[in-house]
């Protein structure tokens, strides 16, 4: 199997995001990451190449995943045959948002 080009458009803290990165992690495959929250010039090119502002995006072989978990970039790698199916663990959820703990210390304003 060839090794698939895939480009992760990520925010830095998010609970979709850590599921990405697990995913790719359990199938030790490299990948490009473009932190969208860090970066917003990667934010624009997530935008313009998905035609939508939602993340994650994963750019797998030239083809564009938007809006997509964890879980779904697996069900993708597997279906074209991009990786075989794997039993193992991840470290975090690969389809799961941020746990409420995180976001404990946002500051809410109220215009």
């Amino acid at each position: 199997m060839q090794t698939p080009e895939i480009t992760a458009y990520l925010k830095t803290h998010c609970g979709w995001s850590a599921g990405v990165r697990a995913l790719l992690a359990k199938y030790n495959l490299p990948y490009t990451e473009k932190d969208i929250i860090q970066n917003p010039a990667f934010r624009w090119e997530m935008e313009t190449k998905s035609g939508q502002p939602l993340s994650p995006c994963v750019e797998i072989n030239g083809r564009m995943l938007a809006d997509i978990s964890g879980e779904e970039v697996e069900r993708y790698l597997i279906d074209n045959k991009l990786v075989q199916p794997s039993d193992a663990a991840t470290d975090v959820p690969t389809n799961a948002p941020c746990a409420n703990e995180q976001h404990e210390g946002v500051v809410k304003v109220n215009l």
